[in-house]
């Protein structure tokens, strides 16, 4: 039997939110162990001058539990 358990993460990036989701995932594989997938909570972009500068997702990591 196996417990897993959810933890939110915020990660941004300047190219795009695809890669932000691929930061947060890199990141939190370096604390957490097991990871099984994540889903985009929330996604958003901060504006600077009329632009993008940047991409923000809210993820949902799933693990398991040791």
């Amino acid at each position: 039997m196996s417990v897993a358990r959810i933890t939110e993460i915020t990660a941004t990036s300047k190219k795009s939110f695809e890669a932000a989701v691929g930061n947060g995932i890199k990141r939190a594989n370096k604390t957490l162990k097991n990871i099984t997938g994540a889903w985009v909570a929330d996604q958003s972009v901060k504006v600077k001058n009329g632009k993008i500068a940047s991409y923000q997702v809210r993820l949902k990591v799933t693990f398991i539990l040791q």
